[in-house]
């Protein structure tokens, strides 16, 4: 078996990466950057979100395994004083695996010809760079209202604990097949109303936004944060690709919900 080791860059995460792959090759594993069978992410959530962009290509054949050197995260399910019995578990253990759904989020441009693709493990968010956020937003190509706000975030399940959290949003299982539309301070008055509740779509549900004026555009694609100017619309509904996870013993969502928000 192929794997391969990301680090979040600090001194502990970097020497338990360094642990990780000298104990893997010591079983006779093979180290492989460019195509990996499984990779294990040691630092906290922002690391596996890393490692997932870098390998987003090789979804269907590559399982991501998180080691958390931090706080609590719910992509990292392994603690530094657990490294040997994980190994152990990669080198001699045949490992369940667990697909979660993600995003895809197409933006079309003006001028029609050109557009770009983008999935997200987290969250898509949908800013204006100057002024308020002016978008109509349409489910299943029928128009649903006008948005005005500061923006609006379009989450995955996996990706409901993170920023949709923050906003009101639902806290969704991640197997759940589904996305989230949760509003940032959404303007409401005698002249301008929208629904003011988060959304939860199925899978076989496309949301669209189209902008009203012709602005910039502050889009964010988990961590990764891209201007783009001339959007004729944006295109959000749940991935055909999913992403999977190796599973070496079960991993709660609720108990690790209840352990980051209540205990």
């Amino acid at each position: 078996m192929k794997f391969a080791v990301t680090s979040k860059g600090d001194p502990t995460s970097n020497e338990l990466t360094h642990k990780i792959r000298t104990y893997l090759l010591d079983f006779q594993l093979e180290y492989d950057e460019d195509q990996p069978d499984i990779v294990i992410s040691v630092g906290g959530d922002g690391t596996l979100l890393y490692a997932f962009h870098r390998y987003r290509s090789r979804l269907e054949k590559t399982a991501f395994v998180g080691v958390h050197t931090g706080h609590l995260g719910f992509y990292a399910d392994w603690v530094p004083d657990e490294i040997e019995k994980l190994v152990i578990a990669i080198a001699k253990t045949p490992y369940q695996v667990v697909e979660y759904p993600l995003l895809e989020v197409i933006i079309r441009y003006v001028g029609g010809g050109r557009e770009a693709r983008y999935l997200a493990l987290n969250e898509c968010t949908v800013k204006s760079v100057s002024g308020t956020l002016v978008m109509d937003v349409e489910i299943r190509g029928d128009l649903f209202e006008t948005f005005r706000g500061d923006g609006l975030c379009i989450s995955t399940p996996s990706g409901s604990t993170a920023y949709n959290k923050a906003l009101g949003g639902a806290i969704l299982h991640p197997s759940l097949e589904a996305i989230q539309v949760a509003e940032m301070a959404s303007i409401n008055n005698r002249v301008f109303r929208t629904i003011g509740s988060p959304l939860i779509l199925p899978a076989h549900h496309t949301c669209m936004l189209k902008p009203v004026n012709n602005v910039d555009f502050q889009i964010t694609i988990d961590h990764l944060s891209l201007l783009h100017k001339d959007v004729k619309s944006i295109q959000c509904r749940v991935a055909d690709e999913k992403i999977r996870f190796a599973r070496f013993r079960p991993f709660p969502f609720w108990k690790r919900v209840r352990e980051s928000f209540i205990n």
